[in-house]
């Protein structure tokens, strides 16, 4: 095939992929910029009626409980996506209890909520700690020594009030004071790597270099936007000219801004080609099915990097517990589960045994009694009793049997809460079914309009688009393609249009240098 075919070849597949994606490049480069910057947006949100019916709250799904506490009879606190809703009837009728906590949901969104022995209570968020004294009416943002604001998991143990962040253990006195970090020691299958995931999913994001990279990362977004506008301006601009020109229309001006599209389009996408190559190519392994294929894989920590951390912990802790009569603290992460007998001053092991846990991490870890446990996470919940190698299907209530499959790291009963009301009665919350009751056939309370109608995070929102769930509008169960098709269509645009950039661009050189003297 001559260099001319090629050309043609490379301009005609170039432009028409890039047509039929190019709303979609759009809302992947907006959404994905929102997506780096969850604070900055944390306060703007959505109205939950202008979205699909799949994005409605029915019967408290979508993790809109993740937990309870029991504060006195029959008064009780639910918490979760929803924020904080106070009950004084058993889970009957719910009363706003999010005062203070800051505008927006993502602000609201409770991970983890806690009573101490001194009445108070305290609640961790995406973006802080938050106590509410026995006498105030008003959540009052409590300090914490370290920079990561995410608290996944609150524990009182013996005056001391413990608070979990994905990547540190911190230690306190119950009213709130003197915290300090406590030094995890390496567990004891530590081999100084990263998972495979969480190494992509920061080059991704940018987070792999720190604010410097993120902030590149939103250029590279912008780049997308300029290259998908610029692309959509060279298709239709063309034929805009001619027809003014037909009508003796002014058109240098318009022929111009033309030839300077063209020429900043092709420099974009020539000299940034390989990090949108890679931008494009590590989003692709984010999502399933390409997620599948790494979710067990680790790898060496990039040298010089945000992940390349001295914390053997970073981004794996989940949930932590105590069982008293053992004297022991389990810690659940991304994967595992971990023991120390002597408060984290010597190595952390590992259970020999595990439970089933989803590479998203557990939502459910309570003592039933000691050295019984519930884990329960998008891999479905588990009675788990360790030193018997024992694990029950906590909904059948039959022993689990592991499947050796490859599939969806997501079971057909994602858990997303668990809580037992006044009366003992076990309510389990599935991520799509939404709330069970375990004990009985009584069910559980319909979920009142005013927290059904709660509204939905611009960055979720983000998300859901960014992920691709949200084309399950349009494509229905097979939305799960579209991000690694996607991803492939994206590389092969921009692989052709600096082909043909390459080519036309060495053609008009050459064209100059042959180009005859005047005489």
């Amino acid at each position: 095939m001559s260099k001319k075919n090629w050309l043609q070849f490379f301009k005609k597949y170039h432009k028409y992929p890039s047509l039929v994606l190019s709303l979609f490049i759009l809302l992947f480069a907006v959404s994905g910029i929102v997506l780096n910057h969850r604070q900055l947006f944390s306060s703007l949100d959505v109205n939950r009626s202008v979205l699909p019916e799949d994005y409605h709250y029915t019967h408290w799904n979508k993790a809109a409980v993740k937990g309870s506490v029991q504060l006195a009879g029959d008064t009780a606190v639910i918490y979760g996506n929803i924020g904080a809703w106070k009950t004084h009837d058993n889970y009957q009728t719910f009363q706003d209890f999010n005062q203070g906590l800051p505008e927006g949901m993502d602000n609201r969104k409770v991970e983890r909520m806690l009573k101490t022995s001194r009445g108070e209570l305290y609640a961790g968020t995406l973006f802080g700690l938050y106590r509410l004294k026995s006498n105030q009416e008003s959540w009052q943002k409590v300090s914490l020594p370290v920079k990561e604001e995410r608290i996944v998991d609150l524990l009182e143990v013996k005056d001391s009030l413990y608070v979990m962040t994905r990547s540190h253990i911190l230690v306190g006195d119950c009213a709130g004071r003197n915290f300090k970090v406590i030094v995890l020691p390496a567990p004891d299958d530590y081999d100084g790597k990263m998972s495979l995931f969480l190494t992509l999913w920061q080059i991704h994001s940018g987070e792999v270099f720190g604010t410097l990279g993120q902030l590149f990362v939103d250029f590279l977004g912008l780049v997308f936007i300029a290259l998908a506008l610029s692309g959509l301006v060279y298709f239709f601009f063309p034929g805009w000219i001619r027809r003014r020109k037909r009508k003796q229309k002014p058109v240098i001006r318009k022929a111009r801004f033309l030839k300077f599209n063209l020429k900043w389009h092709n420099r974009l996408g020539a000299w940034l080609l390989g990090f949108l190559i890679v931008l494009t190519f590590t989003g692709m392994f984010l999502r399933p099915p390409l997620l599948i294929a790494i979710a067990n894989s680790r790898v060496d920590k990039l040298p010089y990097t945000h992940l390349d951390n001295p914390n053997p912990w970073f981004d794996q802790l989940r949930r932590l517990l105590y069982d008293e009569e053992l004297d022991r603290f389990l810690i659940a992460t991304a994967g595992k589960v971990y023991y120390s007998d002597d408060h984290f001053t010597g190595t952390i092991r590992s259970y020999s045994h595990q439970p089933p846990i989803s590479v998203m991490g557990v939502n459910v870890f309570e003592k039933l009694k000691s050295g019984d446990y519930l884990v329960g996470s998008f891999s479905g919940i588990f009675r788990w009793i360790p030193e018997k190698t024992f694990v029950m299907d906590y909904i059948t209530r039959r022993p689990h049997v592991p499947l050796k499959t490859m599939g969806p790291p997501i079971s057909a009963h994602p858990i997303a809460g668990y809580l037992k009301d006044a009366n003992g009665q076990e309510i389990l919350f599935d991520y799509n079914l939404g709330a069970g009751n375990l004990t009985s056939g009584n069910g559980f309370t319909p979920m009142p309009r005013q927290i059904a109608q709660s509204s939905f995070s611009l960055w979720n929102l983000a998300l859901e688009i960014h992920t691709a769930r949200f084309y399950r509008i349009f494509f229905g169960k097979y939305y799960i393609l579209f991000i690694p098709l996607a991803g492939l269509t994206i590389l092969f645009i921009l692989i052709t249009g600096y082909m043909a950039y390459r080519l036309g661009h060495r053609k008009k050189r050459k064209g100059r240098r042959v180009r005859p003297a005047k005489s």
